[in-house]
């Protein structure tokens, strides 16, 4: 009988990389969703912000409790990097400590069980077993690992270096050969993912991807995430308009737009030029804007506060995330002077209400358009109803409009279609399939 593995995978697109990679190295092991009968249980940890470290300490300790006797509980990840001689000291209930340097070696550590920190941060290459979760047609593909940016609220420098791009023909190789197994939308992540290439001698390291990815047979559609203001071109904003294959998608973290609070933050730009930037992306036909705010930074006065939300306001994104502003050790604004917990959750939740007021806008406009959709299968609110995907949107964070007509079509998930939307209902888009692919 083969032994029973449940993988908890926190945080982000890229942490969850390289969980499919521990996956990939795990196949011999049958997946479970009850943890209760695993005899090896992991979770990839994020440790980001409190919000999110908090998560992975509580994910850990109520799968602790939850496991049977003789199981071996594995933490990973970022939060066991960044903490790993705390941890070791405080959570006797963990097995197995491992960070973000041994994700291919996670079959051997278990079989040893032996806690390991690799000196070096892993990137999976085209030749990574990796086992693709959540979609039959969609898959992640991490370009880079590190970052070169010193931004002040953001520790993940410290543990996960600076920037090491993939080379063009490793990144190229395993979307081709995902191609060959029926994959045909991928999203191209990484922590500073318009810096790609800068560290192989590439000025735009992005559009010599784009041009590769787009000789690629099989691919169907293709977005690039996690755009830095400082390393974003009006190059590369035009060469995504312009590609056959990617989407005229931009996610672009502007993080505030005040000039004074921009320098705190030391995001090595200003106003001007991120307004540039924002406004060659809006004029581009069929574009979607995508972008996150912090609330509550040190050095945010009431004045910068309100510039930021009437900009927000005023510029018409498709969506905005709010962070609410995590007071992190080892980052330069750690011994500043902080705003109070009461400013920077009331801030919060004004930003909130704006973004919630955007994404709302954005909705309201696709009423009436055609658009081609990937079913991803029922909705899990929503039985009676299929769940599907505009390709134009990133899977997860974009959301998802319901089918309430399929017009007796054959339904295929992860089929393409040809959809009109109809109506929106609440924050909720309804569309009518009318052809398959």
């Amino acid at each position: 009988m083969p032994r029973k593995l449940h993988l908890v995978s926190l945080g982000c697109t890229k942490n969850l990389v390289d969980s499919e990679v521990m996956l990939g190295k795990l196949a011999e092991y049958e997946l479970t969703q009850d943890p209760e009968e695993a005899d090896v249980i992991i979770v990839n940890t994020c440790g980001f912000i409190e919000a999110a470290k908090a998560e992975s300490i509580s994910t850990v300790l109520e799968l602790h409790e939850r496991r049977k006797e003789d199981s071996l509980l594995v933490m990973s990840g970022c939060l066991s990097e960044r903490y790993r001689e705390e941890l070791a000291e405080q959570m006797p209930e963990i097995d197995i400590f491992t960070g973000v340097g041994d994700y291919e070696r996670i079959d051997e550590l278990i079989r040893r069980r032996i806690s390991s920190f690799s000196p070096e941060v892993y990137l999976a290459t085209e030749r990574s077993p990796r086992l693709i979760t959540g979609s039959n047609y969609h898959a992640y593909i991490k370009i880079a690992e590190g970052c070169n940016q010193n931004c002040s609220f953001c520790a993940i420098p410290s543990f996960k270096g600076r920037l090491h791009s993939r080379t063009l023909d490793s990144i190229t190789a395993e979307v081709a050969a995902l191609t060959q197994k029926g994959f045909y939308d991928f999203s191209f992540i990484s922590q500073d993912s318009s810096s790609y290439g800068r560290d192989l001698g590439m000025r735009e390291g992005l559009v010599e991807l784009i041009r590769h990815v787009e000789m690629i047979p099989g691919v169907r559609s293709a977005r690039i995430l996690y755009l830095y203001p400082s390393t974003t071109s009006f190059e590369l904003i035009d060469a995504l308009a312009d590609s056959p294959v990617f989407q005229t998608y931009y996610d672009m973290p502007i993080q505030h737009i005040d000039d004074g609070v921009l320098r705190i933050m030391k995001r090595g730009f200003g106003e001007e030029k991120t307004r540039a930037l924002l406004e060659r992306m809006r004029q581009k036909e069929g574009s979607f804007v995508r972008s996150s705010v912090i609330a509550g930074h040190p050095g945010e006065s009431e004045e910068a506060f309100e510039r930021l939300c009437d900009f927000l306001e005023s510029f018409g994104f498709d969506r905005i995330n709010v962070f609410a502003y995590s007071n992190e050790e080892g980052t330069s604004a750690y011994a500043m002077e902080q705003l109070s917990p009461e400013q920077i959750e009331e801030r919060t939740q004004i930003l909130g209400e704006i973004a919630r007021r955007s994404k709302e806008k954005s909705l309201e406009a696709m009423v009436g358009r055609n658009v081609e959709l990937a079913l991803d299968g029922p909705s899990q609110e929503h039985a009676s109803l299929l769940s599907a995907r505009p390709l134009l949107w990133a899977p997860e964070i974009d959301g998802e409009v319901l089918v309430n007509d399929s017009n007796d079509l054959p339904v295929t998930i992860g089929g393409l279609y040809a959809a009109k939307i109809t109506e929106m209902v609440g924050e909720q888009l309804l569309a009518r399939l009318l052809t398959s692919d």
